[in-house]
């Protein structure tokens, strides 16, 4: 992936319903160009698809955290399976370093975020946790 790529990419980020040809305005390319390109990092795997977020999509969720979860043993799989299984939960990471889970969550209040955040720290296996909440999103994907 080269620059242009990046700034392709960007643009798409902005607004995925740009029109080729505003597409290559913008970038200073041809359309052809600007085509071949989206088709070519979509067939690579670069671009997996596109979406629409809904400002209903932003409302339904007014209060946003991420907690971060360590757990006990070898419990990863069974904690993500019952985390599934929660409807406050947005998104499940794992990752490295101190915290073996990050979990997005989204809830009406601030009430229900902590009923949720109880009854992930009840799961048999979570031995620590550590919440921040979303205070704003500057962007997203």
């Amino acid at each position: 992936m080269d620059k242009t790529d990046e700034r392709l990419i960007a643009a798409l980020r902005h607004d995925a319903r740009s029109s080729l040809s505003d597409l290559a305005l913008h970038l200073g390319l041809s359309r052809t160009t600007v085509r071949a390109r989206i088709e070519r990092l979509q067939q690579r795997g670069d671009i997996l698809g596109f979406t629409v977020v809904l400002k209903q999509d932003v409302l339904h969720d007014p209060v946003r955290g991420l907690m971060m979860i360590g757990i006990e043993g070898r419990g990863a799989a069974r904690i993500t399976r019952q985390l599934h299984g929660l409807p406050e939960v947005r998104a499940i990471h794992s990752t490295n370093g101190r915290w073996d889970l990050i979990v997005e969550l989204g809830t009406e209040t601030l009430e229900a975020l902590d009923q949720a955040l109880a009854r992930i720290r009840m799961l048999d296996g979570v031995s620590t946790s550590e919440t921040s909440l979303l205070l704003s999103t500057r962007k997203s994907a």
